[in-house]
């Protein structure tokens, strides 16, 4: 094992257990000065203390992996690259501090992120003040805000995560379908009237009326869309006071992003009750993460398969780790998710080198590509091209 200096995360998994320095060497079996000397990088991280430390805090070794900051990293090196700031600072530099100081370099990045949505809705308030109004400055902040989030988390939620998964279990017990009982749940629970319907229009899918409790779901829907929007409103229904505290967690900065964080977290929600996480690490593990298997065997979309992959980061049993992206012909990306350090740039275009823009010309083949990403690591991408039809012609 090559010399690892992991002082901060040491000293991080400390401050959030809450444990001092003796508390710690002491379940550790090391003494206090040997504790010290690891959490300020003065000796490196033996195999040896590095298993104890797993069974304490019942993190898995990964977490220590020094790729575990290649996302702050491209973080903070975009911040420098702001020629606003006009600094010239090298990647050492940037990747030293984050080493050593994280929690400042967070700091750093959260702060330019606020920057750069006060210049935006500066910009666009002067726009709207000396012009038509037809400002769009500040529409895509609300996203990076809530994509900021996930990535902060890595993608994964522990208390909507178990929540989800304790609810699935309880309905299951029944061993009926997981359609019959979300559907028995929000009617004889929450007093819920579900409808399906075929007219609710081409762009209205699911609509929910909460003065008469009534959820009307559109034909159109597949029945695992179906079960998906039935498993969305239940999360606000049954979960929406947890909802609202990650919500406030997240210190948004707009309602616009308040609103779309809820959103992404009842989806989240929806997604760990459809597929509860240890059954899915499991047959995620037994199938050797084959999406389309996975997707014939739970029969939800080969997206909604993705997106769950890209959240299998519990401390205690991480599945291999997932960058989702979902991207149109023109590079426009609409879904971007990760478990990983990969970094999304927030600025600047897609490498058209890139596989994902070669599946167009070959719709329903799944194409593998090894590349190296800006960040110097090789990452594996699998591309195919998914299709939504319209129940009707004209």
């Amino acid at each position: 094992m090559a010399k690892t200096f992991v002082g901060s995360r040491v000293r991080q998994l400390r401050s959030e257990r809450g444990f001092s320095q003796a508390a710690l060497a002491q379940m550790l079996e090391i003494s206090p000065s040997y504790l010290n000397q690891i959490e300020h990088d003065a000796r490196p991280l033996t195999v040896a203390v590095l298993l104890r430390i797993t069974e304490v805090f019942g993190v898995d070794a990964t977490f220590f992996a020094s790729q575990d900051d290649t996302r702050l990293v491209a973080e903070l090196r975009e911040v420098t690259m702001d020629r606003d700031l006009d600094l010239d600072v090298d990647m050492a530099e940037v990747a030293e501090v984050v080493s050593a100081h994280p929690a400042i370099a967070r700091a750093m990045v959260n702060l330019h992120r606020r920057y750069r949505i006060t210049t935006a809705r500066l910009a666009e308030a002067t726009e709207d003040r000396f012009s038509d109004g037809s400002g769009t400055g500040a529409i895509t902040m609300p996203h990076e805000e809530v994509r900021d989030f996930f990535y902060q988390r890595q993608n994964y939620l522990h208390e909507l995560d178990t929540a989800a998964e304790d609810l699935t279990v309880r309905m299951r017990m029944h061993r009926a379908e997981l359609a019959r009982e979300l559907s028995d749940r929000l009617t004889m629970v929450h007093g819920v009237h579900i409808i399906r319907r075929a007219d609710l229009g081409d762009t209205m899918l699911h609509r929910y009326d909460p003065t008469t409790r009534t959820l009307e779901i559109s034909n159109q829907l597949s029945s695992g869309q179906q079960v998906f929007k039935m498993a969305t409103e239940l999360a606000y229904l049954e979960f929406g006071e947890l909802i609202d505290a990650q919500v406030q967690e997240g210190k948004f900065t707009s309602d616009s992003a308040r609103r779309l964080a809820r959103l992404g977290l009842a989806g989240y929600f929806a997604a760990a009750t459809v597929l509860p996480y240890r059954q899915f690490h499991e047959v995620s593990e037994k199938f050797r993460y084959d999406i389309e298997r996975l997707s014939a065997f739970y029969q939800v979309s080969y997206e909604t398969i993705c997106h769950r992959l890209s959240t299998l980061q519990r401390p205690s049993m991480r599945g291999v780790p997932f960058s989702f992206v979902r991207v149109d012909r023109a590079g426009n990306m609409s879904k971007r998710q990760s478990a990983t350090g990969f970094h999304f740039s927030s600025s600047g275009g897609t490498c058209p080198l890139w596989n994902v823009y070669e599946t167009f010309a070959n719709p329903g083949k799944i194409l593998v590509q090894i590349a190296q990403m800006p960040d110097g690591r090789n990452y594996m991408w699998v591309a195919r091209t998914i299709e939504r039809r319209a129940s009707r012609y004209g």
